[in-house]
């Protein structure tokens, strides 16, 4: 099957309906990853949870790494009654169901019914997760590549303005209503997306028949693996999928224990919300375009290795905060140097996982390898309550800060070598 390549104006790119539809779609995936990770560690820090078992019940966003696991499923099996409404969005409407009755779960019991409690939050993740499985194939396939520019920066505005809501809007609500009432808020949120998914237009697809599970597995999880080393093959795989888990681990070692964290040092969950995740997001995004623009100016390989290089020190900016605690100035320092370059790795990470993709396994591989990145992270955040109560906050930010030096080493290493498979 052949298509008509064309050129796209900026204008043209972002005015198409699908740019506005990602906007929605981004807000629905950006929503729940706070309310089961960052803010609630911060309820749970308050029900005198401790820091051991909030690092352990961070594991539930592990979901979000395992999702290859079950992406094949939401490519290939019909929504009994609802797949009359396609592919994409008889799912996409499961998982916000779920979403939204997960998080209403949440508010009715609340942590002092831990085992409970924990239980509906791996629903909650594991909703979101599926989220992200069918929006990142809604995205590539409602629109040609020409135009996936636009929709990847209007899916971004909407995933960060999810994060306000999640992060900083919650927080602040915090200090005057209860948790269960926020949680309540954000379920209400999520069946407001629900309309705007079922309004929205389902992509054109080959439709793809589940002949057994067995044939699913392979197509979906084997295959994109198998190419991947059939292209890299050796050393040179095993090399690449090593760096893929290293080299944003000492960001998301650090995510876990930062708001437990800013509560010791003083600050109120007003002063939290309105820095780190009001300010913060904004400094962020303007990182994600100042390596955006590095990736043009310099290309993807400097550009990530600088990233790694800076995302690395930032975490020893907590070192500052540990030495004045309660000091908003100091804090705002913090946060603006980090969310800065948080968001200057993340365009550099994803630039670089875009350029390793089959075309031909897009959304699987994609899939497979943003899972790989978070996942040895989530496992060492998953310690980090244990880590602090034994080497303290300061140790602690030392450690995930040196814990980038294998992926730089690795990182030369490989440089290279794919240099020379590419160009072969």
């Amino acid at each position: 099957m052949t298509t008509e390549n064309r050129s796209y104006s900026l204008r043209e790119a972002f005015a198409q309906p699908a740019a506005l539809m990602m906007f929605f779609f981004g807000f629905t995936s950006g929503l729940p990853f706070l309310l089961v990770g960052g803010t609630l560690s911060a309820w749970l820090k308050e029900s005198d949870v401790s820091l051991e078992m909030i690092g352990l019940i961070s594991y539930a966003t592990l979901t979000y790494s395992l999702k290859f696991l079950w992406s094949p499923l939401v490519d290939q099996i019909k929504i009994p009654f609802l797949h009359t409404l396609g592919q994409r969005r008889s799912w996409l409407l499961c998982a916000q169901l779920l979403l939204c009755l997960s998080l209403l779960a949440m508010s009715w019991i609340s942590p002092h019914a831990l085992f409970w409690f924990v239980t509906v939050t791996f629903l909650a993740a594991f909703a979101g997760a599926t989220q992200d499985i069918v929006v990142d194939a809604y995205r590539i396939e409602i629109a040609p590549a020409e135009t996936q520019g636009a929709l990847a920066a209007t899916y971004t505005l909407g995933y960060r303005f999810a994060l306000l809501a999640s992060g900083a809007l919650a927080l602040i609500l915090a200090d005057h209503i209860a948790w269960s009432v926020i949680y309540q808020l954000m379920a209400g949120l999520v069946i407001l997306l629900m309309l705007a998914t079922y309004c929205a237009r389902e992509p054109e697809r080959e439709v793809q028949v589940a002949r057994s599970f067995g044939v699913m597995m392979k197509d979906g999880v084997i295959g994109p693996f198998k190419d991947f080393f059939i292209r890299y093959r050796g050393s040179l795989g095993i090399g690449l999928l090593l760096f893929m888990g290293l080299f944003k681990i000492s960001d998301q070692m650090l995510g876990v224990m930062a708001l437990p964290f800013y509560l010791d040092s003083g600050f109120t969950k007003t002063e939290i919300g309105t820095v780190s995740k009001l300010f913060g997001v904004w400094v962020g995004i303007a990182g994600a375009f100042v390596g955006g623009a590095c990736v043009v100016r310099w290309g993807i390989e400097r550009t990530l290795f600088l990233g790694m290089i800076v995302g690395g020190l930032s975490n020893l900016l907590f070192i500052l905060l540990s030495l004045f605690p309660a000091n908003l100035q100091v804090f705002v320092g913090v946060i603006g140097g980090e969310n800065f370059a948080g968001g200057f790795l993340g365009t550099a990470a994803v630039a670089w996982l875009s350029s390793l993709v089959n075309k031909h396994y897009t959304a699987t591989q994609y899939a497979l390898f943003s899972s790989l990145v978070s996942l040895p992270g989530k496992l060492i955040g998953g310690l980090s309550g244990f880590m602090v109560s034994s080497m303290g906050y300061i140790g602690f930010f030392i450690f995930s800060t040196l814990s980038i030096v294998p992926a730089l080493f690795l990182f030369l290493w490989l440089r290279t070598k794919v240099q020379k498979t590419t160009s072969s």
